[in-house]
């Protein structure tokens, strides 16, 4: 696809998800950049916060297209003028994105595809071929880019990589061994107290989105490696205890990548594969990305950890 291709006409799936509705935030902020912005999503139940959610979509110009990703029919239909898909699917509808890829390669109109690659970097290196969180994503990749059919209809990709969300790497959502911080309790587990790791949050992600969708030049059949800050689960403690009050957390445990990859033979919990793999350092870059596509503003350690205990105080 020539560089001149510039996104005119969206359609978001997953666009009231966790993530999803951070990636469609963004992307109407920017509403006048674009022709039309269209959402593809199940009926709501009447009066249930997707509902309210889809109603606020509408009042800002949004078309709702209300279909089942399994129905061939209606997702062609959806995309009758497409130009640029941005998936937003969640972890267990990751390879239902596989036949969304072959209708727009067969649709005539759609140009781009953004999968849903939001988290870690399922090419970091040798080992991610064989980690288990990474499967999915790993056979979507490998069909947009090695399938015949897709390849000859030109429809062109961007990864967007986030590595973890600090959103979400400060909650305790797993073993407690794995690690997070409870504001409520001023309780802490760090893995590797002093291991660097790079987070992005979730209104980043959406951001991020945003600013591949404005560089095309640079973005297109690209595996974007962005993230927001790079810090130590030390330093978040500090940041935690400084915005608290200033006086060290006393329930404050940690736990070593040893006994985490001992944790991972004992559970196989993907939460604590996932630590394991930043705790090693699978975050890290000698080069991020966020200048390809113009270094949008990001949220800064500080902020992040304002927004969570705002949320979870």
């Amino acid at each position: 696809m020539a560089v001149a291709f510039k996104p005119r006409n969206l359609l978001i799936f997953g666009a009231t998800g966790a993530i999803g509705s951070f990636i469609t935030r963004s992307i109407v902020s920017a509403r006048s950049e674009f022709e039309r912005i269209a959402v593809f999503t199940s009926p709501p139940a009447a009066g249930s916060s997707k509902a309210a959610k889809l109603d606020e979509l509408k009042a800002k110009g949004v078309d709702v297209i209300y279909g089942s990703i399994e129905n061939e029919k209606e997702v062609s239909e959806a995309y009758k003028g497409i130009d640029t898909v941005v998936s937003a699917l969640g972890r267990t509808a990751i390879l239902h994105q596989i036949p969304l890829i072959k209708l727009a390669a067969a649709s005539g109109s759609v140009k781009w595809f953004f999968p849903s690659e939001y988290g870690t970097d399922i090419k970091y290196n040798e080992s991610s071929a064989h980690e288990k969180p990474h499967q999915g994503k790993l056979k979507v990749r490998a069909y947009l880019e090695e399938d015949p059919e897709v390849r000859c209809s030109g429809l062109a990709y961007t990864y967007v990589v986030t590595g973890p969300y600090a959103d979400m790497y400060y909650a305790f959502s797993g073993p407690e061994e794995a690690g997070g911080f409870d504001v409520k309790a001023k309780r802490a587990v760090l893995v590797e107290r002093n291991n660097r790791v790079s987070l992005t949050t979730m209104k980043d992600t959406g951001d991020f989105v945003l600013a591949a969708l404005r560089h095309p030049e640079t973005a297109l059949n690209k595996a974007l490696r962005v993230n927001s800050f790079t810090t130590t689960p030390g330093e978040i403690l500090a940041e935690f205890e400084g915005q608290t009050g200033g006086a060290p957390w006393t329930d404050v445990k940690e736990t070593s990548l040893t006994r985490i990859r001992e944790l991972e033979k004992e559970s196989d919990h993907v939460v604590v594969i996932l630590r394991r793999i930043w705790a090693e350092g699978g975050t890290l870059y000698e080069k991020r990305d966020n200048d390809l596509i113009g270094n949008p503003q990001t949220d800064t350690l500080q902020e992040s950890v304002a927004e969570y205990i705002r949320e979870n105080s």
